[in-house]
């Protein structure tokens, strides 16, 4: 059985452009999603913090993920 981190890597041979965009995405669960943002909203971006109490992330992908999803709509803490 494939897990939801099996599903998020694929082959980026299909074309540059589709690649360069699969790379940028970063794919949590929703569980995830919520720990990020109630973190967050305790200890901003303190994200090796936040990284720290979700297995197996790094705080290299909860910035990315954050910025992805965040950045552009204002979240307030």
């Amino acid at each position: 059985m494939a897990t939801s981190e099996d599903s998020c890597h694929h082959d980026n041979s299909s074309g540059s452009q589709e690649g360069n965009m699969k790379d940028s995405q970063v794919h949590f669960t929703e569980d995830e999603e919520a720990l990020i943002v109630r973190m967050y909203n305790l200890v901003g971006e303190r994200w090796s913090l936040i990284a720290g109490r979700i297995p197996g992330r790094t705080a290299e992908e909860i910035k990315k993920y954050w910025i992805s999803r965040y950045s552009t709509s204002g979240f307030q803490k």
